[in-house]
């Protein structure tokens, strides 16, 4: 199955609720960063014309792209986890047996997870600070605390792919970079 399938129908390699769980949160992800990057084009677009054929920008324009790509970042970061996206410094890690690898991804998913999950509460902290102070987007006057949203739920959707991960790595004798990828490199060279 090539990478372009595998996003299209995506099917967690986990049992049971925990499969279901992991295939429900990579939809909305899918809906969310398909719109996200949508919206943003449009809204460019949409502001490009306006500044060049009516001679005025659409005022909102900037924030609006703001949340867009606080939204897409945030998303962002729970898709590349589910699909083995994110970048990985492998020396150690390739040099050592299947066992080792397996052990080793272990700690690094549940590691990360912990971090994640201690940047969620942080975020959360930062908008409740927010929160407090009161202050609004001056183009459309939306209270600055909601944009930020995205950002714990995109840490607590990572630090869930990554926990997720740990569990597929340790019901499995195969490593997995994540619940439906197993480790491994791809044969780039071509024959000329």
């Amino acid at each position: 199955m090539t990478d372009d399938e595998m996003e299209k129908s995506y099917r967690s390699g986990l049992p049971g609720v925990l499969g279901v769980i992991d295939t429900a949160i990579s939809k909305i992800e899918a809906v969310i960063l398909a719109m996200g990057v949508l919206l943003m084009a449009l809204n460019t677009v949409t502001n490009v014309v306006a500044r060049f054929v009516f001679g005025n920008s659409i005022m909102f324009s900037g924030e609006l792209n703001r949340i867009l790509i606080i939204m897409i970042t945030f998303a962002g970061i729970g898709y590349a986890a589910r699909h083995g996206r994110h970048i990985r410094m492998s020396a150690i890690y390739d040099a050592l047996p299947v066992g080792g690898r397996r052990v080793l991804m272990i700690c690094i998913a549940l590691f990360t997870s912990l971090v994640m999950f201690f940047l969620l509460y942080y975020s959360i902290v930062y908008i409740l600070d927010l929160y407090s102070k009161g202050r609004v987007l001056p183009s459309m006057g939306l209270p600055i605390w909601i944009i930020y949203l995205w950002v714990p739920m995109g840490f607590l959707i990572t630090g869930i792919q990554y926990l997720l991960t740990a569990v597929k790595n340790v019901t499995s004798h195969d490593v997995y970079l994540s619940t439906g990828v197993v480790d491994g490199y791809k044969d780039t060279e071509t024959e000329v």
